[in-house]
């Protein structure tokens, strides 16, 4: 967890911080989006409502329409998650691009080409269920989040964002 501030992690988040200094395109995924609110000057625990978890909801904000990651995001859109800690304070000068019901900063552009992600755009059906369901006390069946065609919408959806993302940072700044 990162507000364990674990030696390792905090090399990680001090790399981080020079890495966005120096403008190179970042993605933090869940933890990594944690990191890097933590890395920046923001604050990570637990979420006082407990874990999310499962295919969720999410809402692109407005701040999101003319960002380069998420400004083809539809509106809304499901992706998988599984998160106790979240992004409780931004840093100075972060947006808050899309939100969940539980989690208000689930995609946050920290600088020009640095994002974070609460939601895992990489998970398929098949990871999020093993990794949720191992995060789950018996009978280990995820609480209706994992519905008949969110699955595939969650995948293509995130398979478009990484490919997004790909090509921000094969640009040149």
């Amino acid at each position: 967890m990162v507000s364990e501030r674990l030696p390792w992690s905090e090399a990680a988040a001090a790399w981080l911080r020079d890495a966005v200094a120096l403008g190179l395109p970042i993605l933090g995924v869940c933890y990594g989006h944690q990191l890097l609110a933590h890395a920046l000057g923001g604050r990570v625990d637990y979420h006082a409502s407990g874990r999310e978890i499962g295919t969720v909801a999410i809402e692109r904000l407005p701040a999101a329409a003319d960002d380069a990651l998420l400004a083809a995001a539809p509106a809304r859109f499901v992706a998988h998650a599984s998160h106790q800690q979240s992004v409780l304070e931004l840093p100075a000068g972060a947006v808050v691009l899309a939100r969940s019901a539980h989690d208000p900063h689930h995609a946050v552009r920290y600088a020009p080409r640095a994002w974070g992600l609460q939601f895992h755009a990489e998970f398929s059906v098949e990871s999020c269920a093993a990794t949720c369901n191992g995060a789950l006390a018996p009978p280990r069946r995820l609480p209706g989040a994992l519905l008949p065609g969110a699955r595939t919408r969650a995948r293509a959806g995130g398979r478009r964002l990484l490919r997004r993302f790909r090509s921000i940072a094969l640009a040149r700044a």
